[in-house]
């Protein structure tokens, strides 16, 4: 199974670690975000890396070459970042079965393998983590009803009044459906086409979509302080600090493009 992993972003609200950097490539235990992305992939089974790049995506493809671990890395370039759904059209023309795709600035510790067992067994035209989170907290994610098959049933991006506490992961697994959705998205509220919307427009039209609810913990590294728990939790050190840096509590705070 291929997988693609969207590491297009600027990473503004990452500063000052994205600076000189993409967010991709912040290290969270010594090792960049992407690295363990591709960690995690490949024990999942990836036979090919789809890796969509953007802001200065040369330090990316310097890094990394053309593969990792023996596996062939392919890259895609979104030029502009206009969301999730604008991102994965990028990879289209390689993709032609079922495929993983995470967020490159997520970390995980968790059942992975769940999802992806499950779009290998029922076909499911999308499978993917999700996980209750702070009532006050939902509105910064994608937000999802299910039925008692565990199907979602509703998807909204970043609702101002969530109609439940139950939220998108990072990590996603389709089938190719999922194009087509996103040819048909239209701009959201923040001028984006939303991955949420493209799988809303899966659930109108009938397609199976599972939730798997999370069995471990995750980490969306959106801010400095982010990136300081992955590294607590990967190395177990309370004590760490990235980079020894007070000045990470000052970092600008910009919504990402």
């Amino acid at each position: 199974m291929k997988a693609v992993v969207l590491a297009a972003g600027k990473g503004t609200r990452l500063r000052p670690l994205t600076d000189d950097k993409p967010k991709g490539m912040v290290e969270v235990a010594d090792k960049p975000l992407i690295t363990h992305c591709f960690d995690q992939l490949i024990d999942l089974g990836a036979d090919e890396l789809i890796v969509v790049v953007g802001y200065m995506k040369e330090v990316i493809i310097d890094h990394y070459g053309d593969e990792y671990e023996g596996v062939p890395i392919t890259y895609t370039h979104q030029r502009e970042q206009k969301g999730l759904a604008h991102a994965l059209l990028t990879v289209e023309e390689h993709i032609d079965d079922d495929f993983m795709l995470i967020l490159g600035d997520n970390i995980f510790q968790a059942n992975l393998q769940d999802v992806v067992r499950r779009q290998r067994e029922d076909r499911a035209d999308a499978a993917f983590l999700v996980e209750e989170v702070p009532w006050e907290d939902a509105s910064r994610y994608g937000v999802c009803d299910t039925n008692q098959y565990g199907e979602i049933t509703d998807v909204v991006e970043k609702p101002e009044d969530p109609p439940s506490n139950l939220v998108m992961t990072g990590f996603y697994t389709f089938s190719p459906a999922i194009f087509h959705a996103c040819h048909l998205v239209q701009p959201s509220n923040r001028d984006e086409y939303e991955i949420s919307d493209a799988i809303d427009l899966l659930i109108q039209s009938g397609r199976t979509i599972d939730a798997i609810g999370l069995d471990g913990w995750r980490i969306d590294v959106g801010y400095p302080e982010d990136r300081d728990e992955a590294e607590r939790r990967l190395t177990g050190d309370d004590d760490a600090d990235a980079d020894g840096d007070d000045s990470d509590a000052d970092a600008v705070v910009e919504s990402d493009a």
